[in-house]
């Protein structure tokens, strides 16, 4: 069987699972599924290096009463992050010793609180769109999205109860939700940043994957800054973002997506339709014209000395990036802010609770060589407000679909709160 995050701790703590047998099962799945899947950077004698991590974890707390929140989780990072003892290749060709650095805050905060690091998780290249070797759980022949590749897929085939991965467009939310999991991307800030590589540092976001709300909730409460006790919320005004923003999606998705706001009305939601996100396609220029002038800044020095191992699509990015003048990219930076204000107005002229829409535009592309579409999730993250892909069903080809749902920024705790009563009124 498999635990989401939130059992395993509570079996942890009562004693009714213990680490060593659920290591133990957790290396008969990864056998038999991670060939398949590929989510993994390959690491030889994996296991034998966690069983003895876990063997010092438990001599460090012997006394199961004192042992941290995360004791015995074994986590998985996407190979953006630094973590001692892996090397860093951020899905490149490029030696690894060129992206040497720092342990950062996330893997320490992790580790402090119990946490075994599983391994590295496959990325597209520096989290860009040039896609790696990973399959979708569901179906092997389809895409599990990007950039987060391996992180979603690991949740989705229960090799890991929790996996970091990051956002600079729609690299958590969309992989989520062709993998059919929970994917969080907190606000902009919630989560630090120190210790990843980077790609367009204004809009870079960590955030990571679950198979259920709850569980995203204990990941949270471990490593988002100025995590408040839950609080009550008396209504639930949900935002639908009426107009041309979505109007992306296909067809069946938009026909799905109809069936979760009726339900959600019937429930108890108060559901409106709002003209929002008209000027979107003047949103996509100006964030790809900003991951596109930062990306070429990050990559300047490695650039000129391994242009060569690079692949094509990063390539171009970098190229675009190095024509753009610096009072374009200061703009670009600027509606960053100005979109957030936008839509934080909005949502205080309505007295929204969320925003809800699809989180893709469909369901994941056939093949490996496209990880999908993220233009559901670029404004939000333009703007660096939390969103959350909560699974929401299935496509007529027996696909995942998810609803991605958006909070007020800093208000993660009350927007998981909300995912969590969508969560259930949905699906429970």
């Amino acid at each position: 069987m498999t635990y989401s995050l939130k059992r395993l701790v509570e079996d942890f703590s009562s004693g009714s699972v213990t680490a060593e047998d659920y290591f133990k099962q957790i290396e008969e799945r990864f056998n038999r599924l991670e060939p398949q899947i590929q989510a993994f950077l390959p690491e030889p004698e994996r296991f034998q290096r966690l069983h003895r991590e876990l063997a010092e974890l438990i001599k460090k707390y012997p006394d199961p009463q004192s042992r941290p929140l995360l004791f015995g989780v074994p986590v998985a990072i996407k190979d953006l992050y630094h973590v001692n003892g892996f090397e860093t290749k951020a899905g490149s060709k490029l030696p690894p010793d060129v992206l040497t650095g720092e342990e950062g805050e996330v893997v320490k905060t992790l580790k402090a609180s119990g946490a075994i690091i599983l391994g590295k998780t496959v990325t597209t290249e520096f989290a860009y769109f040039a896609s790696g070797p990973t399959r979708n759980p569901h179906n092997l022949n389809h895409t599990s999205g990007g950039s987060s590749s391996g992180s979603a897929a690991a949740v989705a085939a229960g090799l890991t109860p929790l996996a970091f991965g990051t956002q600079t467009i729609g690299s958590i939310i969309r992989p989520a939700a062709y993998c059919g999991v929970v994917g969080f991307k907190p606000s902009q800030g919630r989560i630090a940043t120190s210790g990843i590589v980077p790609l367009s540092p204004s809009v870079d976001q960590p955030g990571f994957f679950t198979s259920d709300i709850q569980s995203a909730v204990v990941a949270a409460s471990v490593v988002c800054k100025d995590w408040e006790v839950e609080r009550d919320i008396s209504s639930y005004r949900i935002g639908v973002p009426e107009g041309l923003y979505l109007q992306k999606v296909s067809t069946e998705t938009l026909e799905h997506f109809r069936k979760l706001c009726n339900k959600l009305g019937a429930a108890g939601f108060t559901i409106l339709s709002i003209e929002m996100l008209n000027d979107i396609e003047d949103i996509v220029q100006r964030h790809n014209t900003l991951v596109a002038a930062e990306a070429a800044i990050v990559h300047k020095d490695w650039f000129k000395k391994y242009f060569h191992l690079y692949h094509p699509q990063t390539s171009e990015l970098i190229y675009r990036g190095q024509n753009i003048n610096n009072e374009i990219l200061q703009t670009c930076r600027k509606s960053c802010k100005s979109l957030r204000e936008e839509l934080i107005a909005l949502m205080d002229d309505h007295n929204l609770s969320a925003i809800i829409s699809p989180s893709t535009i469909g369901p994941a592309p056939l093949g490996l060589e496209s990880t999908g579409d993220p233009v559901m999730n670029l404004p939000w993250t333009l703007a660096g407000l939390p969103v959350i892909s909560i699974p929401s069903g299935s496509s007529n080809s027996g696909l995942p679909l998810g609803l991605q749902v958006v909070g007020k920024y800093w208000d993660d705790v009350e927007l998981l709160k909300i995912a969590s009563k969508i969560e259930k009124t949905l699906f429970f």
